[in-house]
């Protein structure tokens, strides 16, 4: 097929995409505000198995229902064979440095692909095409950076004080990059309950209770002006908003340096994100990011998901209640203390 053949095919392949997309988003009634304001207050849920990068398997953005189906089949059958009943007769497994996680019973990451504007989605990533996150340098924005949040808390780095175990273990804020900026799905507690007034946006999310609070301003320019000084970086950053017509749009600045380098998506002091909320009918919220930080990224690059209504409601988080890792892990560390102290005094080894 030549090209001037193949460019009427193109124009009907695109109109009829333009056509999709303006059905989705006209399809329902957006649900509105007193103040006349596209209506986000709710408990949403951003439960799926699309990831944030598309995976090297995977070379398409969009796939049919068929695919989606043999995909997720493939996960309950794992998930169902990893249910099954451990044997109590059996030898204790292989020494290794990973015992393994939380058994199976306690997940709730989603069962389904994401469906965004009608679209079953294998990546959050839109742009770049490949999915993927465009770092400079993939292993000094992750790896390092993690080894840099435990010496920017305490200078050691080794779990001998509190302000050495990392900010999920201390409950300080959620993990799994949930609270966002850029709020994304994790193993379990994906739930989120706005709460719109005429004056602020509150996002509570289910993992570890946080809370985003964020200020309505009139337009983009006296949001951008409202900005609090570079020197202060509160946990889940500086994030100001306004409305673009039915979008509620948000900028987040200024993340705290040790989130920072613990989040799925880490930003500098010159990074930026842009979140974008649109209500779509009753069960549905169209949720877009733009991330731009020329420090870790070779571009700007957006990602796009879509917050559903969930079946059960917003639990309350318990964190520590009945953890006893914390106190098994300092006592360790003190021990250790205490017998180097009297090595150094006696000589000999403490008792």
């Amino acid at each position: 097929m030549n090209g001037a053949s193949a460019l009427p095919r193109l124009i009907v392949m695109i109109s009829s995409a333009l056509v999709a997309t303006a059905g989705w988003a006209c399809a329902q009634e957006t649900p509105r505000a007193p103040n006349g304001k596209a209506d986000l207050t709710g408990t949403w849920t951003s439960l799926s198995l699309t990831p944030l990068e598309r995976p090297d398997s995977q070379p398409k953005l969009v796939i049919s229902r068929e695919e989606a189906d043999k995909l997720e089949g493939r996960v309950a059958t794992g998930r169902t064979q990893a249910a099954q009943r451990t044997d109590p007769k059996a030898p204790a497994p292989p020494k290794t440095s990973n015992p393994g996680g939380y058994n199976d019973f306690w997940l709730d990451p989603g069962d389904r692909y994401s469906v965004v504007k009608g679209e079953i989605r294998t990546s959050g990533i839109v742009e770049p095409v490949n999915g993927k996150i465009p770092y400079r340098d993939r292993l000094a924005s992750t790896v390092v950076q993690r080894q840099i949040s435990q010496e920017y808390a305490s200078g050691k780095g080794d779990y001998q004080g509190p302000e050495d175990i990392p900010l999920r273990e201390r409950c300080l804020i959620g993990f799994g990059n949930t609270g966002g900026p850029g709020m994304l799905g994790s193993v379990y507690n994906n739930t989120y309950q706005f709460v719109q007034t005429e004056h602020h946006m509150v996002m509570l999310i289910e993992m570890v209770h946080d809370a985003r609070i964020i200020p309505i301003f009139a337009s983009a320019r006296e949001a951008r002006a409202a900005h609090r000084p570079n020197a202060i970086t509160p946990w889940l950053g500086d994030s100001v908003g306004w409305w673009e017509g039915d979008t509620f749009v948000m900028e987040t600045i200024n993340v705290n340096p040790i989130q920072a380098s613990e989040s799925s998506i880490p930003l500098t002091k010159d990074g930026k994100m842009v979140e974008r909320f649109t209500r779509v009918g009753n069960g549905e919220i169209f949720y877009e990011f733009e991330v731009t930080d020329p420090n870790h990224y070779t571009q700007p690059w957006k990602a796009e998901y879509t917050l559903t209504v969930p079946k059960g409601r917003v639990y309350e988080y318990a964190c520590h209640e009945g953890n006893y890792a914390m106190l098994g892990i300092l006592g360790g560390a003190r021990l250790a203390e205490r017998k180097a102290a009297q090595i150094a005094v006696r000589g000999s080894p403490a008792q």
